[in-house]
């Protein structure tokens, strides 16, 4: 999501006044808000990373000439640009040419196979593509399957057939452009069923970063860390564009690793990040000793979203932390709730209320409004101007709007005080024996398990029951799976759930399939596991 998506949200930041103000919306509006920094603050540091630093005015500067250098291949405004790249300073280089050049910009995720690369380049129609020197390979490879292949520029060391991004950049003059135009981006879905699809949004507008949930300072002493892969909405948009809207400097983690992720907190005195649950979840699976070795009480803010969150993950992530986790429901289509500590402490579970009246809406299948306390489809509404499409599917779009409001699949009700609750989503219901049962509630209860590091409940095929509930368990490191655990994790559930809702069984890997946006693919363990029965 780029600058001319991201939406408002409460708290704001300790903003520049008067002309200053003026001067950022100014440049926002024609995707230039890193040339504010620049001129007032070049030496600022923006990026911070194991391939580099960059300064506010050297990122500035690279951004400028990369905007030069892909106009100077043939592209024009409205044009595609694609990336494929790692947690790299030249991710936040193509993204601020691309803002402010008018192009429309579509990360790829780099954990995609060949073909599905091939697919979403040539689906955005990618005129140029961009990729790192570790995915060159599949980058290259990619467009040779496409009738019209994409210009493929490499970082680094290029390909025969490629361009050398940083002989092409440096080519370039590095002043700010004369005629900035605003750009846009388009991700893509994950695509658990079927091909992925581009949300694209037909107008781009000006951001509207300017109310800040993270409460940033501007002067300079802030920090931000990067636990996600920036191909992703969510950190794409929390952890670099509204960061270095403010003038935060970005501390960028090539992948997660909790301990890590705790050095580098304690080293750059991070004030702000965004996560997933499953982050939380390793980091409170650490020892003792070594969640205390490390000082982390600069954290402000920890934002986080993309998958649900068990209650006692949260409330013991506070206890160590204190009351510093913010929590939204978003999707790469749109944002709807947010929750402060405070709120969420008084109610657990929820994730808040709408940010803006009407914006959410719990109804039946035909889009009709429930009362409260009544479960069923979570419907959103995209803020004035910013509805969007599925990129060349009017079925798939159509399918997903009821009026002016869409759904996601996801299943939740509202309580009388009008905080959302979040069940599950629809397609991961289990229905056994003509009772639903909703896997994320059973996951939470394991979650609690010292045994387990991470769980994904399914259903699976019964001839008598319809479907019987199975726990596919990735065992804690020191953990020994086997028919012993399996008892264990059962009487535990056994404890602490209906007895409807326990898992006839426990099936133990190595690895779970979950996205690196935190996103469990049940669908594939549904089909590992496709003829389990108890």
């Amino acid at each position: 999501m780029s600058a001319s998506e991201s939406a408002s949200g409460p708290g704001l930041g300790a903003a520049a006044d008067g002309g200053l103000a003026a001067e950022r919306a100014a440049l926002a509006a024609t995707g230039m808000v890193l040339a504010y920094w620049a001129r007032h603050d070049p030496e600022r540091l923006a990026i911070l990373s194991a391939d580099g630093n960059r300064t506010f005015g050297a990122l500035n500067a690279r951004a400028n000439q990369a905007a030069r250098a892909f106009r100077r291949l043939g592209l024009g405004a409205g044009d595609a640009v694609a990336l494929l790249c790692g947690n790299r300073p030249e991710f936040a280089e193509v993204l601020g040419a691309t803002q402010r050049a008018g192009f429309r910009l579509t990360p790829v995720n780099w954990h995609l196979t060949t073909d599905e690369v091939a697919y979403i380049v040539g689906d955005c129609e990618a005129r140029l593509l961009v990729s790192d020197r570790a995915h060159a390979q599949v980058a290259f490879a990619a467009t040779r399957m496409l009738d019209d292949p994409p210009i493929v520029v490499v970082v680094g060391q290029p390909l025969d057939g490629t361009v050398n991004y940083d002989a092409l950049v440096a080519a370039e003059e590095a002043g700010d452009l004369e005629d900035p135009q605003l750009g846009s981006s388009m991700l893509y879905t994950s695509g658990t069923t079927g091909r992925p699809k581009g949300v694209h949004r037909p107008r781009a507008t000006a951001s509207s970063a300017s109310l800040s949930i993270f409460g940033y300072q501007e002067d300079g002493s802030d920090r931000h860390l990067c636990t996600g892969p920036l191909h992703h909405a969510a950190p794409l948009l929390f952890s670099l564009v509204v960061p270095h809207t403010y003038g935060v400097g970005v501390v960028v983690m090539e992948r997660f690793d909790a301990e890590e992720a705790l050095r580098l907190i304690e080293r750059y005195e991070v004030t702000h990040t965004h996560m997933v649950p499953t982050m939380f979840h390793r980091l409170l699976s650490l020892p003792e000793d070594v969640r205390a070795r490390y000082d982390v009480s600069s954290l402000r803010s920890v934002l986080h979203g993309a998958a649900p969150c068990p209650v006692t993950v949260k409330q013991r992530l506070m206890e160590w932390l204190g009351p510093v986790v913010w929590e939204y429901y978003a999707a790469t289509e749109g944002l709807g709730t947010f929750v402060d500590p405070a709120t969420w402490l008084a109610h657990p579970g929820t994730v808040g209320k709408p940010l803006v009246e009407g914006m959410v809406v719990v109804g039946d299948e035909e889009g009709r409004p429930l009362p409260a306390g009544e479960t069923g489809l979570v419907y959103l509404r995209p803020p004035p101007g910013a509805a969007f499409e599925y990129y060349k599917d009017p079925d798939k779009t159509a399918g997903t709007y009821v009026g002016e409001y869409f759904t996601l699949g996801d299943v939740g009700h509202f309580d009388e005080e009008g905080f959302l609750y979040l069940t599950d989503r629809s397609a991961n219901l289990i229905i056994s024996g003509g009772v639903n049962i909703y896997p994320a509630e059973v996951d939470a209860v394991l979650l609690a398990h010292p045994a387990v590091g991470d769980v994904g409940t399914i259903g699976v095929p019964d001839d008598e029951w319809g479907e019987v509930v199975l726990a596919v368990v990735e065992p804690q490191r020191g953990a020994v799976a086997g028919p012993e655990l399996e008892a264990e994790l059962l009487a535990f559930c056994r404890q602490r759930l209906a007895g409807y809702k326990c898992p006839r069984s426990v099936a133990f890997v190595e690895h779970l399939p979950r996205h690196d946006n935190g996103k469990l693919y049940r669908a594939v363990l549904r089909e590992r596991f496709a003829t389990s029965s108890t």
